[in-house]
């Protein structure tokens, strides 16, 4: 018997990462570095025994790591379409997922822009170029999540128009808008999330507007605070996953179980996202001018 047992001793596979401990590599999505750094920050702080090292890179980069096994888990803005779980099982991948969080595109203009309030029509005709007044609009990169949720949802099967420009990151396209008068540009919520503001109470950066969106159901407009993304308001929202494709109980596992509980999900609230793991209470208030 005792020679049986340390046979399966023997047997048993020796993983070289846990759920707290050990090395690995992982890919995100740029758009949402700033709360992911403090996501690892904390994660970090509390296992001094794990390594997980982050790329980020534009979301159709973070795929192509997701099959070529370059990154253990990748954290995306969209779930694995019918034709990648097709691959998955052709390659004997087995990918495990869920949205962490729900996350705003904020619209950002110049502070002497005259437009502080706009149209999704509006947007479809400066990002096709037919609007009005000549903008110039900035994206990060030509294979962000931001630019593909953009053209899906306001203008798909059209073309954008010649006005339209990459920048190389969500901080470059700020900077340009902030010292172009007739810029207009698209990032990500963190990007403009003013991190020094001592209440959380969801104030964005000074020297950019944000730009309050209409919403065609109550035709009302509103900016991208985290009220307004969590009762379906602000128009230009979408989420954050997590999609792995580790096959037992290591480092990924953990900074994703890490993500889903109770610390995971307050650094993403305290990032203005709407945490999705957790109960959210949101109570009418008036303010007493007098």
């Amino acid at each position: 018997m005792l020679l049986l047992l340390a046979s399966c001793a023997n047997n048993t596979p020796q993983h070289p990462d846990t759920l707290s401990s050990g090395s690995i590599e992982i890919s995100a999505d740029e758009t949402f570095k700033p709360v992911i750094e403090e996501q690892l920050r904390v994660f970090d702080s509390s296992f001094p025994d794990a390594h997980i090292t982050i790329h980020y890179k534009p979301e159709s980069e973070c795929f192509k790591d997701y099959f070529e096994n370059k990154a253990r888990m990748i954290l995306v803005t969209r779930p694995l379409s019918k034709t990648e779980k097709d691959i998955c099982d052709q390659n004997k991948i087995f990918p495990s997922s869920l949205e962490l969080a729900k996350d705003a595109i904020a619209v950002v203009t110049n502070k002497d822009c005259e437009d502080s309030m706009l149209s999704l029509s509006q947007l479809k005709g400066i990002l096709t170029g037919v609007y009005k007044k000549p903008y110039t609009v900035v994206f990060d990169n030509q294979g962000s999540s931001t630019l593909q949720f953009i053209t899906d949802s306001l203008i798909p099967n059209q073309k954008l128009g010649s006005n339209v420009f990459a920048a190389k990151s969500n901080p470059q396209v700020v900077d340009y808008v902030a010292h172009k008068k007739d810029a207009i540009g698209f990032v990500g919520l963190g990007y403009v999330s003013d991190s020094t503001d001592p209440g959380n109470t969801g104030a964005f950066v000074k020297y950019i507007n944000v730009a309050a969106i209409q919403n065609d159901s109550t035709m009302q407009f509103y900016q991208p605070y985290q009220a307004y993304i969590a009762l379906k308001l602000y128009p230009l929202t979408r989420k954050l996953y997590y999609i792995s494709r580790e096959s037992y109980a290591g480092l990924a596992t953990g900074f994703a179980n890490f993500m889903a509980r109770d610390r995971g999900q307050l650094i993403f609230s305290h990032a203005h996202m709407l945490a999705l793991r957790k109960n959210v209470v949101i109570r009418p208030a008036e303010i007493n001018t007098h």
